[in-house]
């Protein structure tokens, strides 16, 4: 099957990079995505992915292959690198040419075994979106030469949009969650004010008399609240409950 024009990967890229509004949604295989979208559309031999995590620090996330996934694992291990530096700094880092004494002095485990892994030059670009950034993305060529402004701009693109399909995938999770958490509440709402009338009635009393003898209950047993009326309405609530002052 022949390769499809540059401008159809492009665009395959972003909607893909885009698209993260699915059910099961794997951070972790979108990142690889995104690292072989790197290397198939800018002149770099290889990528890699590191997210930052609460406390501050770094880990591994994906790679577009195995030597540079063993390679990022060892520079979180050792907490250096183009990847580390990024995120921190929340800054891009431009072409670092692996053997000069800058780069070592600066990576002093990282550089030299990036050199025997066949790299010659490395960029890092942040993964961010205004304000937050969650992550870094680096860039290894094996040749020498930087690249252009064209290709600086296209990484820092992908690693928007990656940014931007990450949180938005968080945002919304996390906005189903808080309504799945209102929908419980109400539901439970409804549920203990159906107990509350039927024990009120059963009991011939007032309704707050019967919410008081729920709540006894429970606190003594040390149940849910909501527990306790649906055992009221399904019949399995404790005699002293339905039958007897507390």
């Amino acid at each position: 099957m022949p390769e499809m024009p540059r401008e159809e990967r492009l665009a395959t890229a972003f909607v893909e990079l885009a698209n993260t509004l699915v059910r099961d949604f794997d951070v972790i295989g979108f990142l690889h995505t995104l690292t072989d979208h790197c290397v198939d559309l800018l002149d770099v031999t290889a990528a890699g992915v590191l997210l930052g995590i609460p406390q501050g620090q770094v880990v591994e996330a994906a790679a577009s292959d195995e030597r540079t996934c063993a390679l990022e694992l060892a520079g979180v291990e050792w907490d250096e690198g183009p990847c580390r530096d990024c995120f921190h700094t929340r800054a891009s880092i431009a072409d670092v040419r692996l053997d000069t004494l800058g780069a070592r002095t600066r990576w002093p485990h990282f550089a030299p075994h990036a050199l025997q892994l066949g790299y010659t030059s490395v960029v890092a670009a942040p993964l961010r979106w205004q304000d937050q950034v969650i992550g870094a993305l680096n860039l290894f060529r094996d040749r020498l030469g930087p690249l252009d402004g064209g290709q600086l701009r296209l990484a820092q693109a992908l690693a928007d949009t990656a940014t931007i399909g990450i949180l938005q995938q968080r945002a919304v999770h996390e906005q189903m969650t808080v309504i799945s958490q209102l929908q419980h509440a109400l539901d439970s709402r409804f549920i203990i004010e159906q107990a509350k009338g039927y024990l009120a009635h059963r009991q011939h009393t007032t309704v707050d008399e019967a919410f008081t003898r729920m709540r006894g209950h429970a606190r003594k047993d040390g149940v849910k609240l909501t527990d306790v009326a649906r055992q009221v309405l399904n019949g399995t609530a404790a005699t002293r409950l339905l039958d007897t002052d507390l």
